[in-house]
């Protein structure tokens, strides 16, 4: 079957996405074979136009490996003297299991202790951003995030904490719908267990 990007789109409004047109295309006729492949016919109606919508999707779904993590991190880095810990905790993340790509979603919190250099606080954010957004096992996105920071802004630690669910667990395999996956890592000052006890005690409460 051979697509055109009108075909995925919808009439009443005008949408602006970017998009590597050709990959789209390419992509789209694999999923439209797959559909086959699954019993479906990916002529009908409802499933004309989802080959188009998947492959824009994945691309989406995937656009962190085309991002510097990084030089997100040195494009706000700004010198001063701050050497307590900066938290930026639950963070929303979306990432897609690479073992058989389906959804990992949950929360990730990311403190740092400043030497000499701190960054834009959304620009830690965008990290997460930046590393979720690819195909990703939780234990990789994890120390990915922290040596990103470690590496760019040189500082006392890091830490990161990432709580999960994972698709791959409930709608599969074993089904067990309430886990939660955590994983941590921490490096300099974390080390120290009074540190970490400090970070994981703020990360727990609220804003009040």
């Amino acid at each position: 079957m051979k697509f055109s990007l009108d075909e995925a789109g919808n009439e009443g409004y005008s949408k602006v996405e970017v998009h590597n047109k050709e990959n789209v295309m390419k992509i789209a006729e694999h999923y439209s074979e797959i559909l086959r492949l699954l019993g479906e016919d990916p002529e009908r109606e409802g499933l004309v136009k989802s080959p188009v919508r998947i492959a824009k999707a994945m691309q989406f779904l995937t656009h962190g490996n085309d991002m510097d993590p990084e030089k997100i991190l040195r494009s706000a880095m700004f010198k001063e003297d701050y050497r307590q810990m900066v938290i930026v905790k639950n963070i929303d993340i979306f990432s897609l299991c690479e073992h058989h790509l389906l959804p990992f979603f949950g929360k990730a919190h990311v403190a740092y202790i400043p030497n000499n250099y701190i960054t834009g606080l959304s620009k830690i954010a965008r990290v997460v951003e930046a590393y979720s957004r690819r195909l990703q096992v939780q234990e990789r996105l994890t120390t990915q995030i922290k040596d990103c920071i470690q590496k760019t802004l040189n500082p006392l630690g890091v830490a990161v904490v990432i709580e999960a669910r994972h698709m791959c667990m409930t709608m599969r395999g074993v089904e067990k719908q309430n886990s939660v996956t955590t994983t941590s890592d921490f490096t300099g000052a974390f080390e120290k267990v009074a540190t970490r006890e400090e970070f994981i005690r703020l990360i727990g409460s609220d804003l009040t």
